[in-house]
């Protein structure tokens, strides 16, 4: 399990920003509808983010997330995989999501990040020049294989994703390493006993094999989810985590 259905994402520095939001349902490369939250900067940077959230779909702390995103002054699009399985409308606690998770495919995936992607390049998204992902958990994992496809992505953001294989036993983040086109970054929790401290080191290794710029973080002591508002014991973890990202994105904001 990752985030509790009531979790609610710490917040960055502060900022200032204003935002606009709203539920939108976006369109995929296969024709299929699916669910999306976008939340805009009032001062935007020319960054954008697509938000891929864990094993629930898309809820509040995603949908809170984006928000955080906005008044940092990156547009963000929060985005749901069940489109195909369970349709567009909201969800409640009850859910059963994991029967969703296992008709996913990384493919499918893939196209509706694209989607999400050229929505922030769009008038409406905010025309954003610099476009990363960011996932947790099952997103942290499909997070970091938008790197292999072609939305022209600047970086690739992951929380706690699994580096080995998929649930379908598709090839995983490390095995597709040399396919990876842009940088990485992975926030890691030390006791995190899903994911062994091995699997990470095997992930770094093949990234810097390939010449991928790559920076993964493992936290001591810190447990899966450790990105949570409730773990006040993990609260330096969290700061911590969410300067890297907004940096991460900052500094490639000026390569372009």
């Amino acid at each position: 399990m990752c985030h509790d259905f009531n979790a609610l994402p710490p917040s960055p520095p502060i900022a200032g920003g204003g935002t606009d939001s709203e539920d939108l349902v976006l369109t995929s490369s296969d024709g299929t509808d699916f669910a999306a939250f976008v939340a805009r900067s009032d001062s935007p940077k020319g960054a954008g983010v697509v938000v891929l959230p864990d094993v629930r779909g898309l809820f509040r702390f995603y949908e809170e997330l984006a928000l955080r995103f906005a008044e940092q002054g990156i547009n963000s699009v929060a985005i749901d995989y069940f489109g195909r399985t369970a349709g567009v409308g909201k969800r409640d606690e009850a859910f059963p999501f994991m029967e969703h998770v296992m008709e996913t495919k990384a493919e499918n995936i893939a196209a509706d990040v694209g989607a999400a992607v050229s929505y922030l390049r769009s008038t409406s998204g905010g025309s954003c020049t610099s476009v990363f992902s960011v996932g947790f958990c099952f997103g942290g994992s499909n997070s970091w294989l938008q790197a292999t496809a072609d939305h022209g992505l600047v970086g690739v953001i992951g929380f706690y994703g699994r580096p080995g294989p998929g649930r379908d036993g598709s090839p995983g983040p490390t095995e597709r390493a040399g396919e990876f086109k842009c940088a990485v970054l992975g926030l890691m929790g030390g006791a995190d006993q899903g994911i062994p401290r091995e699997q990470v080191d095997g992930f770094e290794s093949a990234l810097t094999a390939a010449g991928v710029e790559n920076d993964l973080i493992t936290y001591p002591g810190a447990p899966h989810s450790f990105f949570d508002r409730s773990f006040e014991q993990h609260a330096d973890a969290a700061a911590d985590a969410w300067q890297r990202v907004l940096t991460f994105v900052d500094q490639r904001i000026a390569r372009v």
